[in-house]
């Protein structure tokens, strides 16, 4: 096992799953709107999910969109599309409270794993997982140590995101200051978008 690539890999995730993205803006937008325990699943889903979607592409479902890049084409622009309209959610969410019955609620478990496919920072953090680090070690364990400190780096970070969400709930106190953040949310969602345009 090569230590120097391992601790490379591990700055590698922690400036990627810690840095602004779409799953961290809407786990800071579910953590303030909805609190840390109603985001719990929502935090879920997106480390097993994107956990899963390392090992499945780090096993050979890379190989697929290898052969067939129009899926890689059209996952982006879905995801494109996907993210347009939870930056509109957002923007329109406005503070719940306790025995509030709007049906509103924040991404579930399955929600939030499904986005990691359309995720385009996802993609980033994927493609630069098994090409530039595989050589931590011999295949397959290379893909099992990458899939567990992805688990490892991925519930601080995204704890972390949703906790400063719910740590905003008291200072944000009127519905107008929640709004006017999530709308900031929202178009720092959109900005993320950025890259996707970019590269088309």
């Amino acid at each position: 096992m090569s230590q120097s690539l391992l601790y490379a890999f591990l700055i590698f995730m922690v400036v990627m799953y810690f840095t602004p993205g779409p799953n961290n803006i809407m786990l800071l937008s579910s953590g303030l709107t909805y609190g840390f325990r109603r985001t719990i699943p929502h935090i879920v889903g997106v480390v097993i999910g994107f956990a899963f979607m390392i090992a499945a592409v780090g096993f050979g479902l890379g190989s697929v969109f290898l052969a067939y890049p129009i899926l890689q084409t059209l996952l982006k622009y879905a995801g494109a599309a996907y993210l347009v309209y939870l930056a509109a959610v957002i923007a329109m969410s406005g503070p719940t409270r306790p025995g509030e019955g709007d049906g509103r609620r924040p991404m579930t478990f399955w929600g939030a794993a499904m986005f990691q496919w359309i995720n385009a920072k996802g993609w980033v953090i994927v493609i630069g997982t098994i090409t530039a680090f595989a050589a931590i070690a011999q295949f397959p364990i290379n893909i099992a140590i990458q899939t567990l400190i992805s688990l490892l780096v991925g519930s601080v970070s995204c704890v972390v995101w949703a906790l400063f969400g719910t740590a905003l709930r008291p200072v944000l106190t009127s519905e107008r200051l929640v709004r006017a953040f999530n709308i900031l949310m929202a178009i720092l969602l959109l900005a993320s978008l950025y890259p996707v345009f970019m590269d088309a």
